[in-house]
């Protein structure tokens, strides 16, 4: 049987490759050479292969790794600026929303999958987890994998879960819970029937019950004994932000640091999202352990949850990336704009150099793939993936921001991509989708909206 042939893609010309290599090399006049899924050199210009079966031309463009989304719900791109969930805190906003998800319908959950990578994918992110907890209606997380195989997108499906309802003292209404033994089921199926373990892999499943305020501490500890059995990552929210601390206290005499140890939700295949409000214990055990945080700058800011210790965090080594969190606590998924946020955040809550443009941009890559648990993401050099991101420096955003086009990415209005290459595949071209119609998903996206509102007057 004859073999297929190598696919070879070259892009060559850039005015900077941010390579995010051990030395977080920079170079000018740089370009990266790969071959099927896989980069094979990166280097100088002149120095690499000058003949490919692909050749993108990346002058006046900087390239970087792509960027990693390590939290999301993409559902709520279908609730973006609902009027009586625009000004609350989060269990405010949580209480006036969920009766609208009660709604969501299978092709609701597909659609705002890709309308919600699209827009990541535009952004620069190549890779992104996604926290789908809320299953009405016949939902299934297949929904969204499906969703971004389709688009192509490298995917960390995350199964979330909530058992607990108002009855028992939770937060989310009876009727969107499920029974325990039902989600840990299916949450086997899932990852017998999706998960791949292989380097490179493009899809991945994360067992993630909601957060501690939405599901048993039993739940909490099978769900940590079945991803162990089956060797996959852990996600769920933690330590949000003061109310989450004070449910924790009074329900189980804990800080969330303290529960999230007493039920094995601790170790590098662990990742929390927010800890806004993690302590010093709460630091220096999840630096101990290798246990890593999503934080969401602009998620955090929109609820008013408060400034997460992300310098603290990172001086200390707990395992840092960046989330975009649901577009209905964002409002937007553009990981360029998170990256920015995070920088100024850290600023505002703790001077002007807690954090650097290219700090936040490793938090994005490298810090993204560590938490993910990921060694093939998140830098440019040769055996990783072919994951690449590029920005064209000629938009009028730049205009004088030329002294240090890396520092510019971050500092500057945030741009969308002018090329993405994700698993050696290019899925933006030119600023434009490659994959989908993307002016027919969002027109479908859009009525799916007014439908999901309008069924919960």
């Amino acid at each position: 049987m004859q073999q297929a042939k190598d696919k070879t893609l070259l892009i060559k010309n850039a005015k900077v490759v941010v390579t995010m290599n051990d030395t977080r090399e920079e170079i000018k006049n740089g370009a990266i050479f790969i071959r099927n899924n896989i980069i094979e050199q990166v280097g100088p210009s002149a120095e690499l292969p000058q003949e490919a079966d692909e050749i993108i031309d990346a002058a006046h463009h900087v390239a970087i790794p792509g960027l990693v989304n390590t939290h999301h719900h993409m559902y709520q791109s279908l609730t973006r600026a609902i009027p009586a969930a625009q000004n609350g805190e989060l269990f405010n906003w949580l209480t006036n929303l969920y009766p609208i998800w009660a709604g969501l319908t299978p092709e609701m959950i597909k659609v705002s999958t890709l309308t919600a990578m699209a827009e990541l994918i535009l952004s620069g992110c190549t890779t992104s987890s996604d926290h789908l907890y809320i299953y009405p209606n016949k939902t299934r997380l297949d929904d969204s994998l499906e969703a971004a195989a389709e688009i192509g997108m490298r995917f960390h499906g995350a199964r979330g879960a909530m058992s607990v309802g108002q009855s028992k003292g939770g937060l989310p209404p009876d009727r969107v819970v499920e029974d325990e033994e039902a989600i840990l089921k299916d949450t086997r199926r899932l990852i017998e029937s999706y998960h791949d373990a292989s380097r490179h892999a493009m899809q991945r499943i994360v067992v993630a019950p909601c957060s501690p305020f939405s599901v048993s501490r039993d739940l909490m500890r099978e769900a940590a004994n079945l991803a162990r059995h089956y060797k996959v990552s852990l996600h769920t929210h933690l330590a949000e932000n003061v109310s989450d601390i004070a449910y924790s206290r009074e329900k189980f005499n804990m800080t969330p640091a303290e529960y999230a140890e007493d039920c094995g939700w601790v170790g590098h295949d662990v990742w929390h999202a927010h800890c806004v409000q993690l302590d010093d214990h709460g630091i220096a055990l999840f630096a101990r352990t290798g246990t890593g945080v999503a934080h969401c700058p602009c998620s955090n800011m929109r609820l008013a949850s408060g400034i997460a210790p992300i310098r603290k965090m990172i001086d200390a080594g707990v395992p840092v990336g960046l989330g975009v969190d649901g577009s209905a606590s964002n409002d937007s998924a553009h990981m360029m704009g998170e990256v920015r946020q995070a920088m100024l955040l850290q600023r505002v809550g703790f001077g002007p150099d807690a954090m650097t443009a290219r700090q936040a941009l490793e938090i994005a890559t490298l810090g993204g793939a560590k938490v993910l648990n990921r060694d093939d993401i998140g830098a440019l050099k040769p055996g990783m993936s072919a994951d690449v991101v590029l920005f064209d420096t000629r938009q009028i955003g730049f205009a004088g921001g030329q002294h240090d086009p890396v520092a510019a990415l971050v500092f500057c209005t945030p741009a969308n991509v002018a090329w993405s290459i994700i698993n050696g595949r290019v899925v933006v071209r030119e600023g434009q989708c490659t994959t989908i119609d993307l002016g027919t998903v969002m027109e479908r996206h859009n009525a799916l909206s007014l439908e999901l509102a309008e069924a919960a007057r």
